[in-house]
């Protein structure tokens, strides 16, 4: 059965370990005679060379290697394949049973439609490179479409139109799920027990660090990566001018963490800045101005108690510190993440009447489609919202025109 190991970039797998390099770490697929499995590593070094994400290559090399489980447990060559055979994986990955030589009568334990989809998409993902590359089976999963799905076209919709568009011919229909989002008093609850204002001493007491960074996502609506992968010469404080943040692409974070937008300028109202200006006093306190050799250079959310002191942040470490509040504080829902500051950032300037677009712009989404898909209920509710006062509409049934 194949394998996901870590390897190099550009390397050759040296244990089941995850192995890290002078380029980062990585994934490839073993198969089970703990060969690299060719075509498959091909398409990965293609994503690697385009800059994916570390993650994103992990995921796709997890769903291949399910995939050629699949085709080794039937002995079928991976370029013989037709739409019948994507078929029967997407239903043993539905009953997580795929290459199993028994499954279950009573079904069993069912795979989220999530991940199903993101594992036929590494599948499907892996076969256009492949057809693009001249496989001829790999160009008959995929067929012309003159049409695009939603009320969202975009610029050159009308070249797109003459010329075809590609889509997959296997699809997983993901049930919507609502998007959690975060109410006023509940971050202004975990902001407080970071840390508070001391009038009387003039200093802040408590976790300034985790302050600023729950202040960060809720009014910047960042990625956590995004956030953590900030250097002091990224933000631009406000002298006269509107601060602004300056999220910028770079593949050198040691724990992996990327923007994964590319580059794109938030500006930040003067409280924030303020806070972000006490954050460095309290770093400067520490001692960070005579450890740190370039300060520019340096990430603005670092080690302070455990580590290498001035250190990047790792983002376990915040899952870790948002699981130990969200026990102390009742009123924190359970399965909070810090991506729900993201969602809850796009929904108040929805609500707010800030147009699509320009939310789009600001969260770093590189088409507008991907916030009408996810936020459009944001929209549509609060214009349902107003025919709920049926009086006030029928009202004006009877007034001459």
């Amino acid at each position: 059965m194949p394998l996901t190991l870590s390897t190099r970039w550009g390397g050759v797998v040296t244990s089941s370990q995850r192995v890290r390099g002078e380029g980062g770490c990585t994934w490839t697929v073993l198969a089970d005679d703990f060969s690299v499995v060719g075509p498959v590593e091909r398409y990965l070094e293609y994503l690697r060379s385009v800059d994916s994400s570390p993650n994103t290559v992990k995921a796709y090399a997890r769903g291949l290697a399910l995939w050629w489980s699949f085709l080794e447990g039937r002995s079928q060559a991976w370029n013989a394949i037709g739409v019948t055979d994507l078929g029967t994986f997407v239903g043993q990955l539905r009953r997580g049973c795929v290459a199993a030589e028994a499954v279950a009568i009573d079904g069993g334990g069912r795979a989220a439609d999530a991940t199903v989809a993101s594992r036929v998409r590494a599948v499907m993902g892996f076969y256009r490179y492949h057809a693009a590359c001249g496989v001829e089976v790999a160009d008959r999963l995929y067929e012309t479409v003159n049409s695009r799905p939603g009320g969202y076209l975009p610029f050159l919709e009308h070249v797109a139109r003459k010329l075809g568009r590609r889509s997959s011919v296997v699809n997983v229909r993901v049930r919507p799920k609502p998007t959690p989002v975060l109410l006023p008093g509940q971050m202004t609850v975990l902001r407080n027990a970071e840390a508070a204002w001391v009038p009387d001493e003039g200093v802040w007491s408590g976790e300034l660090r985790y302050r600023l960074l729950w202040t960060l996502l809720e009014e910047t609506g960042m990625r956590l990566g995004e956030a953590l992968g900030l250097r002091h010469r990224d933000w631009q404080a406000g002298t006269g001018t509107t601060a602004r943040i300056e999220v910028v692409h770079r593949p050198d974070h040691p724990h992996g963490v990327r923007a994964k937008s590319g580059y794109r300028r938030i500006f930040v109202g003067s409280a924030l800045d303020r806070l972000y200006g006490d954050w460095v006093w309290a770093l400067c306190e520490a001692g960070a101005d005579v450890e740190v050799e370039d300060w520019d250079d340096a990430y603005i959310f670092c080690n302070l108690h455990r580590g290498r002191r001035f250190a990047p942040l790792r983002p376990e470490s915040v899952y870790k510190h948002l699981g130990a509040r969200r026990g102390q504080l009742p009123s924190l829902p359970r399965e909070m993440t810090p991506h729900w500051y993201r969602h809850t950032h796009a929904t108040a300037l929805l609500l707010a009447g800030v147009p699509m677009h320009v939310v789009s712009r600001r969260l770093g989404h590189r088409d507008v489609q991907t916030t009408i898909n996810t936020y459009a209920h944001v929209t549509e509710d609060a214009d349902l919202r107003a025919c709920a006062d049926w009086q006030r509409i029928t009202q004006s049934w009877g007034r001459p025109e």
